[in-house]
């Protein structure tokens, strides 16, 4: 009788595995068939050559380990009508020193450093305003593009961005970049931790245009129509947002302007934390204000997480082992061979499409239960009112709901 119990328990939870995991992977396969990635812009761009001015802002405070890389993709851009302004906010390492020294001689490159911050700004919105008011360049550019220290660029990026933004007739377009895996987080842990972020605010929702689209971008990657840009106030209009990403894609939307996100598809890699205790600061930022600092909605993400993605396939693959040494009835051992198989298609095809490594899918069930421990310490601190360190300062935000 016991266990029958068991038997059906374990069969009601490997049939949850198989709809979630399904569905997951329908998702999947229908985004890449509707949406193109950032590299279908090449293509694009060798059809019809983009010929607007372009200007990259970079806003950076203590970024002399990761600067010279993303120069060094700058320099290498295939596209000729390009500028960059480096906007050195309050630096105490040498990330002067070492700009300098990889620009060299590039007359397209200029230095802008800032030595103190309003108190009413985030100190990365007020680097990048300040990036593109003090520039002439930026000023008189036909398209703006804002990105981050810690990316890198492929060399058709830029041409491609520009082509497709203009394709599809964008005023405002970003791009979910490409994550590096090199440390055990980044391997074990990111691809949850960003696919939590991205089922919240799916792709197709994110393109759809019309009242259901929900508004989304990455701060990594931002690039606006410059008219535009100067129309909904620039970054003083979210001059204290901690995400100025999704504060920017809120406003394009309210404003009837037309705002896209895609795939970079290894155009845009970035590499975004260097230590563990960074990865979970840096995420705990995002998840709140991704969730609208709503302490109940963390909280619900924090366990769903962990179930859908390691106790739900952990339970199907027992009712499995379970079955093979219980008697003759396959039905329980075909449900959840059926459960492991949806569970291992949907995370594949979610790994294949940010490019994480297939061989690190099994620690995914670590990587779901430390996603969903970033949760639940984001509703903590929020709850709490613990500040966050972010670009050099330190905020106290307010719970909401």
């Amino acid at each position: 009788m016991l266990l029958e119990v068991v038997m059906t328990v374990l069969m009601v939870f490997a049939v949850m595995c198989t709809l979630y995991w399904l569905a997951v992977a329908f998702q999947v396969r229908r985004t890449a068939r509707l949406l193109p990635s950032a590299r279908d812009g090449i293509a694009i761009a060798e059809q019809d050559p983009p010929t607007q001015r372009v200007c990259v802002i970079v806003p950076c405070h203590n970024e002399a380990g990761n600067i010279a890389t993303l120069i060094a993709s700058l320099k290498e851009q295939d596209y000729d009508r390009l500028r960059v302004v480096l906007a050195l906010d309050r630096c105490s390492d040498d990330t002067a020193g070492v700009a300098r020294r990889a620009i060299g001689d590039d007359a397209r490159f200029e230095i802008i450093e800032i030595t103190e911050c309003p108190d009413d700004w985030a100190g990365k919105v007020h680097a990048a305003h300040t990036g593109y008011h003090r520039s002439e360049h930026a000023r008189n550019a036909d398209v703006l593009i804002f990105t981050d220290a810690d990316t890198q660029m492929d060399p058709a990026c830029v041409r491609a961005c520009i082509a497709i933004m203009r394709h599809r007739g964008l005023d405002f377009f970003s791009l979910l970049s490409t994550l590096n895996s090199e440390t055990w987080f980044e391997r074990f842990v990111q691809p949850i931790t960003a696919f939590e972020l991205a089922r919240q605010y799916p792709l197709l929702r994110v393109n759809r245009g019309d009242e259901r689209q929900r508004a989304f971008a990455n701060g990594q990657f931002m690039m606006f129509d410059a008219g535009v840009y100067r129309q909904i106030g620039g970054h003083e209009s979210v001059r204290d947002a901690i995400l100025e990403d999704i504060a920017f894609a809120r406003r394009i939307m309210y404003q009837k302007h037309r705002g896209g996100l895609l795939m970079a598809d290894r155009m845009l890699n970035c590499r975004m934390y260097d230590s563990w205790p960074e990865y979970t600061r840096g995420w705990k930022r995002i998840y709140t204000e991704s969730a609208n600092r709503e302490i109940k909605r963390l909280r619900r993400y924090a366990l769903r997480v962990p179930v859908v993605t390691a106790m739900l396939p952990a339970m199907s693959l027992l009712l499995v082992v379970v079955a093979l040494f219980t008697g003759p009835d396959t039905i329980p051992l075909a449900i959840g061979l059926l459960a492991v198989a949806s569970w291992l298609l949907g995370l594949s095809m979610v790994y294949r499409m940010s490019h994480a490594p297939l061989r690190d899918l099994p620690m995914s069930l670590l990587g779901a239960f430390l996603t969903g421990r970033i949760f639940w310490e984001a509703a903590r601190d929020l709850s709490q009112g613990t500040p966050t360190t972010w670009g050099g300062r330190s905020y106290v935000r307010k719970a909401e709901g």
